[in-house]
């Protein structure tokens, strides 16, 4: 169920997705990136900063549940490798092992523009020549600028640009965890 609540300070806040649904989203693309051949003895999750972290872990202790093993994580910085004014203050990259040959998935909290895919894509290829990429994100806002489509996808949520997708999402399952969108009031009608 959708609330709406309405601050003078966010605009119009409504609850996309519950904790309860965002587990259920995470045991299926769990199982998804886990369904191909490729994906069952060279798999890596790369979660890039700050938003893939959490779905990263998650996805990780999931994939171990089904099928016994826990695949290799990392968490990629991809601030050198942006095409535009954002810039953060993230910790550094965490790539443990050779990437090379290996079915790697860049795991993100929202996908939008494409833009942070296109810099992960980057920083990826310069540490190694995966056998395949592939893109797991909890949400898929639409509104492409690059040619971008991820593979395991949570929930599709066709968004405007007068819209802020907030993601909540701790590494272990918490009652906490939620997907918000919020109306920016100051963009609409511009």
């Amino acid at each position: 169920m959708c609330g709406i609540v309405t601050s003078p300070l966010l605009g119009k806040r409504r609850t996309l997705m519950s904790s309860d649904e965002i587990d259920r989203a995470i045991a299926r693309m769990a199982h998804q990136i886990v369904e191909p051949d490729d994906a069952q003895e060279s798999l890596m999750l790369i979660g890039i900063r700050r938003g893939g972290e959490s779905l990263a872990r998650r996805l990780a202790s999931k994939i171990a549940e089904i099928r016994g093993g826990t695949p290799t994580l990392g968490f990629l910085n991809i601030n050198l490798y942006r095409d535009d004014d954002v810039a953060r203050e993230l910790p550094e990259s965490e790539i443990r092992g050779e990437i090379t040959g290996r079915t790697v998935v860049m795991v993100d909290d929202v996908l939008y523009t494409g833009r942070t895919v296109r810099a992960a894509l980057d920083a990826v290829t310069d540490l190694g020549r995966p056998r395949a990429i592939r893109l797991a994100v909890l949400v898929d806002r639409g509104l492409r600028e690059l040619p971008i489509q991820a593979e395991y996808v949570g929930k599709l949520i066709p968004t405007s640009r007068m819209e802020r997708i907030d993601v909540a999402l701790s590494p272990q399952r918490s009652e906490r965890d939620e997907v918000v969108v919020i109306a920016d009031e100051d963009r609409v009608g511009t």
